[in-house]
Order: C-alpha cells, then structure tokens, then sequence
C-alpha cells in the first residue's frame, strides 16, 4: 500500500490541545463566544453554526456543528437534522455565489473515530473544488496556497448567507 503524507495537518492537529486543555472544542468555543469575528463564525442559525475551518483545503472551506455538543448522528433531534441540512443547502448557495466552484467534497464527521481532533462534537464539512486544484505545492513544499485570508472569506459568506435569507432564495 503507498500513502501520502501530509505533514502540514500536524498544524491543525496541534491547534486542539489549547483547547483540550480547556475541556471546549473549538467549537463549542466559537459557539459560547460573543466574537463571531475573532472565531471565524460566519453565522448563527436556530440550532447550528457555520464557521470557517481553520486549516482549509481550499478557501471558502467551512464547518457546520448543532450548537448541542454530541458526537453521533443519530443522536441529533429533529429539528437539529432539518435545519443543518437547509442550511448546508444555503451555505453551498454562497459558495457558488462567492466562488464558483467546480464541484464540492461534503463530509461528516460523526462519532470519535472521524471526529479529526474533535471527537465529541458533530460537524459537517463543505469544501469547494475546483478543476487543478491540487497541485505539488503541499507535497513538495510543505505550503498550500491560499486566495484569500480567512477573514476575508467570512465576511464574504457571511454577507452572502445573509443576502440569501434576505432574499429567501
């Protein structure tokens, strides 16, 4: 079997054990959170949240969580379930507005096997993909290039998720 290393995740690996220590993910963090700019919030639902992933694949890179803190699937309530899919809907709405997109990778981290650094809290991934977006750069540099800072892309989605509610698009 080959693999391929991708030594600059131990960056983001690294990044949970402040908040380890803390006994709150990232997450939860954000969610208690008054500073939606300081933790890259880039909106606040009934039952969920949207934030930016701080280590992106590729910009516009996002994570949405229920603001309870459970680890499984199943055990979202209804209501939960409902609105984080309407609102994975909206969120993919801004990326194709903000960054059109070639295609997406959705992903959800469910249960401590998937949780990537952040096994008790559910989150679902949206990453926009683009033709030739991988490149050599990560592989042979250690670096991944990004378009924009993460603060820029929030507030762009940010503006965007609300023009959509606005707009009841």
């Amino acid at each position: 079997m080959e693999r391929m290393w991708s030594p600059w995740r131990s960056q983001y690996m690294d990044s949970f054990k402040e908040s380890k220590q803390s006994n709150k993910t990232f997450i939860t963090q954000a969610i208690e959170s008054n500073d939606d700019i300081e933790n890259l919030v880039v909106y606040r639902f009934d039952y969920c949240i949207v934030l930016m992933n701080k280590y992106p694949y590729n910009s516009g890179h996002i994570l949405i969580a229920p603001y309870r803190e459970v680890n499984d699937i199943l055990l979202l309530e209804d209501n939960e379930y409902t609105e984080i899919n309407k609102v994975l809907k909206i969120c993919i709405k801004a990326i194709n507005n903000v960054y059109k997109p070639h295609g997406y990778n959705l992903g959800v981290n469910s249960g401590t096997a998937a949780g990537a650094g952040v096994p008790t809290h559910l989150h679902y991934h949206i990453v926009p993909r683009w033709n030739g977006d991988s490149n050599f750069m990560p592989t042979i540099a250690d670096i991944k290039v990004m378009s924009e800072t993460l603060e820029d892309s929030r507030e762009k989605l940010h503006n965007e998720i609300k023009n959509i509610i606005l707009n009841n698009e």
